[in-house]
C-alpha cells in the first residue's frame, strides 16, 4: 500500500518548472540551450530594495512576525491599493503570503468544499487547476478564442456558471498570453456576475505594472465597486519589482475571508520571511522609476519576438498587452515532418522538436489548456532572443 495521498494522483508537476529544469540539465551536459520557459525577469532587484533587506538584517528584524504580514507591510499594501487602483482597504482586509501562489492557494483551501467549482478561463496559468484540485474543488475551464484576444466573453461566463460555482479566477495581464482586460471588458463580466451572487472573483494582478502601448490596467474592483464584498484582489512584488526569490504575495478582500486565509497560513507556513517583508515595504513605498526602464526593455523584446515569430513558416502570433509572454499558434506546422522523420501531431511534439533540434526551450500550449500553441517568455536579454528566434525560424524552415 502506498503512503502517498490519493489527491496527488489528480495533479501534475508544474510543466513550466519541468521545462526550466530540462534546459538546465542540457546546459550542464554542455548543450547551448536557450531557455524561454521561465516566467522570471532577468533584471536584478533594484538596489534600494536590496538595501532595505540588508538594513533589516542589520537591525535584527530576523524574528517571527505576525502570521499574515507586518503592520508596516500591510499599511504599504493598503496605500498601494488606494494609490494605484482606487480601492479602499484597511489592514484588516490585507493578507501577506510567501509568494502570490500561497495567497491564491490559501483562499481556495479556506473556501472550497467537495463539489465546489472554480471557473478558470483557458489558456490559464498552469497552477490554477491543480491548486483547485488540491483544495478539494473542481476546476472548470472555459475556453477563450484568439480572435477575442484570449479573453473570457460574458456569454461564455454566463454559460459556465452553475449553482456549484464558487469562484471565477481572472488573470490580467495574462500568463501565458499577455492579454489584458479593459475597463469595458470587466464591466461586461460584472454585469453577468451581478446575476449570480454566489460567485466570488479572484483577480491575479501580478503583472499589473508590466503593460505596454496604450493599454491601461484596471482590476474588477475599480469598475464594479458594488462587487467588492466578494472580490479577492491578489498581487505581489515578484514580477514588476524583479523579486521572485524574495517570495512575497498579498491580497485584499473581505475581513471574514482574510481571517480564514490567516488561519490556514498559521497552521502551514506561518509568517513570510521577515527580511523579505521589510524589502517589500520599500518596494511598494519607494522610488518606482526603475519600472520605466523595465517596461521599455520588455516592450522592445515584445515587438521583436512577435515580428520574428510571424515571419516563421507555419507560426502566427498576436501582440500581447502586458506581462512578458507571447502565445503563438503552431497550427500551421501540424502535420509536417522534422528532418529526422518525426511527424508533428501536437504542440507537445513541436516544443520537443525545438528543444532537441534547435536547442530552444519553450512550454507547450497543452500545459495551459489551449492547443496547438506554445508559450515563450521574453524575460531574457536581446542577444538570447535574437539567437532563439534565428533557431526557431530555421527549425520551421527545415520542416517538410
Amino acid at each position: 500500500m502506498s503512503i502517498l495521498a490519493d489527491s496527488l494522483s489528480r495533479i501534475q508537476p508544474s510543466p513550466t518548472i519541468a521545462v526550466t529544469n530540462k534546459a538546465r540539465e542540457l546546459r550542464a551536459a554542455g548543450k547551448d540551450v536557450i531557455g524561454l520557459g521561465a516566467g522570471e525577469p532577468d533584471f536584478d532587484t533594484p538596489d534600494h530594495i536590496k538595501a532595505a533587506g540588508i538594513e533589516a538584517i542589520k537591525a535584527g528584524q530576523t524574528k517571527y512576525t505576525a502570521v499574515d504580514g507586518t503592520p508596516e507591510l500591510k499599511q504599504a499594501i493598503v496605500d498601494k491599493f488606494k494609490r494605484d487602483n482606487g480601492l479602499e482597504y484597511t489592514a484588516a482586509n490585507i493578507t501577506v503570503g510567501t509568494g502570490g501562489k500561497q495567497v491564491l492557494y490559501n483562499a481556495l483551501v479556506a473556501t472550497l468544499n467537495p463539489g465546489d467549482q472554480v471557473l478558470i478561463p483557458s489558456p490559464y496559468w498552469v497552477s490554477y487547476p491543480d491548486m483547485t484540485l488540491l483544495a478539494g474543488g473542481d476546476p472548470v475551464t472555459v475556453d477563450t478564442r484568439e480572435e477575442d484576444g484570449f479573453k473570457l466573453s460574458p456569454a461564455a461566463l454566463e454559460a459556465a456558471i452553475t449553482p456549484k460555482t464558487k469562484w471565477l479566477i481572472l488573470n490580467s495581464p495574462s500568463n501565458p498570453t499577455g492579454s489584458g482586460y479593459t475597463a469595458d471588458d470587466l464591466s461586461a463580466l460584472a454585469e453577468v456576475l451581478r446575476r449570480h451572487p454566489q460567485v466570488w472573483v479572484m483577480t491575479d494582478d501580478m503583472y499589473e505594472h508590466l503593460v505596454y502601448g496604450d493599454f491601461e490596467f484596471v482590476t474588477i474592483g475599480q469598475v464594479a465597486p458594488d462587487l467588492m464584498d466578494r472580490v479577492l484582489t491578489c498581487n505581489g512584488v515578484s514580477k514588476a519589482y524583479s523579486m521572485t526569490g524574495w517570495r512575497i504575495g498579498y491580497a485584499g478582500g473581505p475581513v471574514e475571508l482574510i481571517k480564514a486565509m490567516s488561519k490556514i497560513q498559521s497552521q502551514s507556513t506561518s509568517n513570510p520571511c521577515s527580511i523579505s517583508q521589510a524589502a517589500a515595504v520599500t518596494a511598494l513605498n519607494g522610488d518606482h522609476s526603475f519600472l520605466d526602464t523595465f517596461r521599455a526593455a520588455f516592450d522592445e523584446r515584445r515587438r521583436y519576438v512577435v515580428e520574428r515569430l510571424n515571419g516563421c513558416q507555419g507560426l502566427t502570433c498576436r501582440m500581447p498587452d502586458g506581462a512578458f509572454y507571447v502565445y503563438p499558434s503552431c497550427q500551421g506546422v501540424m502535420g509536417r515532418t522534422t528532418p529526422s522523420g518525426k511527424l508533428l501531431e501536437s504542440d507537445n511534439d513541436f516544443v520537443a522538436y525545438l528543444l532537441e533540434d534547435a536547442l530552444v526551450a519553450c512550454v507547450q500550449g497543452t500545459a495551459f489548456g489551449l492547443a496547438p500553441y506554445f508559450r515563450i517568455s521574453y524575460a531574457t536579454g536581446m542577444d538570447n532572443l535574437v539567437k532563439a528566434m534565428d533557431r526557431i525560424e530555421a527549425a520551421c524552415t527545415a520542416l517538410r
